[in-house]
């Protein structure tokens, strides 16, 4: 399989860490690096709207989506870069494709975490506590599949489409392992095309 002008694009689970890896990825390749999050809870920001509500009005408005897919789809013919983002793989093709898994229960503790110390997400993102936070998740990951099924024919969390599957809840898969198994995988599949 052909790699496209050196892209590694990231998706995963609410909670995988696609953000911090593809972050830490992006400053050791020297890559550029686009949140899909981040632009999404711009769009929201801007719409007077958190994340849930935004997609909720996405399950009823495909603009929305197609919108932010246009973004995600000119970002095919940039180099040297590095995307976390749940359809970026599909939106472009020949690059270098990871998942990150992760146990709801491991990723609503993560988020509210993140929530805690994140002012970006405190403004798009509301949970008081772990339940809320679970839930939250989980309707965001059903809201997801319906939309990205309706539209694009497509379930994004299959495996499958993937070079690279990383479970992060796993205890040996912190940060630094997560980002040095993408890292070799990724110089791996470069050699091999």
């Amino acid at each position: 399989m052909e790699v496209s002008n050196k892209i590694i694009t990231i998706a995963g689970k609410l909670g995988s860490g696609k953000s911090s890896a593809a972050k830490q990825v992006a400053k050791m390749l020297n890559l550029q690096h686009f949140s899909s999050g981040d632009f999404l809870r711009q769009v929201a920001t801007e719409r007077g709207m958190n994340i849930k509500e935004l997609m909720i009005a996405a399950e009823t408005d495909p603009q929305i989506d197609y919108d932010i897919d246009a973004v995600l789809q000119s970002k095919s013919n940039e180099e040297n870069l590095i995307i976390d983002s749940r359809l970026a793989f599909h939106w472009i093709p020949k690059s270098f494709k990871v998942y990150l898994e992760i146990d709801p229960d491991i990723a609503a503790e993560r988020m509210l975490i993140d929530l805690d110390t994140n002012e970006s997400r405190q403004q798009s993102e509301h949970a008081k506590n772990l339940s809320e936070m679970k839930q939250n998740m989980i309707e965001r990951h059903e809201s997801d599949i319906k939309r990205y099924q309706n539209l694009y024919q497509l379930n994004h969390t299959d495996h499958a489409h993937f070079d690279l599957v990383i479970n992060t809840g796993d205890p040996k898969n912190n940060l630094d392992e997560v980002v040095k198994q993408i890292i070799n995988g990724y110089l791996e599949h470069i050699k091999n095309t």
